[in-house]
Parts: structure tokens; C-alpha cells; sequence
């Protein structure tokens, strides 16, 4: 089970994040996952697990501070609030603590779900990450692709209004300009957030399932 922690970034500030580790005492692969609008929400918890589960030291950066919204007025309003340049901050300081941890491996990736997809995008030109995965998420200020080396495998929604297909094949085509890395996109017959267990109202397991099983081997690939 995942445990909240704290830890000191580099400016002296203390953080929280949502941490979880694989079965055994091995060298594992770090990755850094990126909160919903919600904040760390149960599904965010059970992300971590899941991810620890096959063999990957998962961390999840408080972004919000300990706050929880409880419903999406709540959510919207925290996530318009959000400093984003400071949470690319706090996405770093949270690789950086996972290379700290005693049975990390050497390598780290970042995944990002929503508002968590529009930051994984954003954190992207740290050079210490090795793969990209966000989901259904646009960056608020684009990175300079150029510095962007890890590979990504992004993940879309035919449906959606907020982080639209076009909006995906727009950064698709840049990275592939800027020339330093590839990005792998993938459009789900699914609506916004369809990864998000324990939602009825946009859970899609199929969906969910396939977009999983390609993340998880993608990760493994890249990271180890």
C-alpha cells in the first residue's frame, strides 16, 4: 500500500507526495505521477500501487499541498489557482527525491493524467527523465520541444473538448520538427478521463485496459 511522505526540495520548501515501492529489496525504476484536477485522490493512490505492483518505485507529488476538491466546481477552481510554473517545479523536485531513494535504479519517467497530462507535458525538458506519458492533458506553456529528449507516448480521447485530438497532433508535429526525441499518439473511443476507476460516469474499461497495457510496456522499455 502507498504511504505519504515528506520530503525537502532543494530550495528548503517541504513536500508531500504519495509514495509506493515494488515487492522485494531490488534496484527499481522510479516514476513520478502527475495528480487528476482533484488532487491526490483515491485513484491517484491506486495508480501509485498499481504502478508499484509491476516493479516501479511510484511517487505522486502533492501538487495541491494537501488539499482535496470533492467535486469538479472544487477541482476546476483549485486547478485555475494552481501556479503552474511552480508545479513543474514540484514535478522536478519530486524526480529529484526519487533519485535520492535507496533502492532506486537509475532511470525515472513521468506520467499525468488531466491536469496531471498538461504538466507531464510541461515538465518535459528535464534531462533527467528517460519517458513520457500523459494523458488527455495539453500543456498551459509549452515546452522548447528541442530540449525535449525522452520519448512519449501519449494518450488522447476521440471526445474530448478540453484536451482535443488536434491539440495533440499540434505537439505531435513539433516534437517531430524539433527532431530530439518521438512521440507515439494514441486516440481512444472514450471520453475524457476514461482511465479514471472508480468514476462510472467516465470509466472506460476497455479503454482503460488497453491504454494501461501500452503504458506498462512502454515504461518498462524506456526505463528498465
Amino acid at each position: 500500500m502507498s504511504k505519504r511522505i515528506q520530503y525537502t526540495a532543494k530550495d528548503g520548501s517541504k513536500l508531500e507526495a504519495e509514495v509506493g515501492e515494488p515487492s522485494g529489496s531490488g534496484k527499481a525504476p522510479a516514476v513520478v505521477i502527475v495528480q487528476e484536477w482533484f488532487g491526490i485522490s483515491d485513484h491517484i493512490k491506486w495508480l501509485v500501487d498499481e504502478l508499484a505492483s509491476h516493479g516501479f518505485l511510484a511517487i505522486a507529488p502533492d501538487l495541491y499541498h494537501g488539499r482535496l476538491a470533492k467535486n469538479d466546481g472544487e477541482a476546476g477552481k483549485m486547478m485555475g489557482e494552481l501556479d503552474k510554473k511552480r508545479a513543474v517545479k514540484e514535478i522536478g523536485d519530486a524526480v529529484t527525491y526519487a533519485t535520492t531513494l535507496a533502492r532506486f535504479g537509475g532511470k525515472v519517467g513521468i506520467t499525468g493524467f488531466c491536469l496531471g497530462g498538461a504538466l507531464t507535458f510541461a515538465a518535459g525538458a528535464d534531462d533527467r527523465v528517460s519517458a513520457l506519458a500523459p494523458f488527455y492533458g495539453l500543456p498551459p506553456v509549452a515546452p522548447d520541444w528541442s530540449k525535449v529528449r525522452a520519448p512519449i507516448q501519449a494518450h488522447f480521447s476521440k471526445t474530448d473538448q478540453w484536451a482535443t485530438v488536434a491539440g495533440a497532433e499540434e505537439i505531435k508535429r513539433a516534437v517531430d520538427a524539433a527532431g530530439k526525441t518521438t512521440m507515439e499518439l494514441h486516440v481512444y473511443d472514450a471520453g475524457h478521463a476514461f482511465m479514471r476507476k472508480g468514476d462510472p460516469a467516465k470509466y472506460d474499461e476497455a479503454a482503460s485496459k488497453l491504454a494501461w497495457q501500452r503504458v506498462l510496456a512502454f515504461l518498462h522499455t524506456h526505463l528498465g
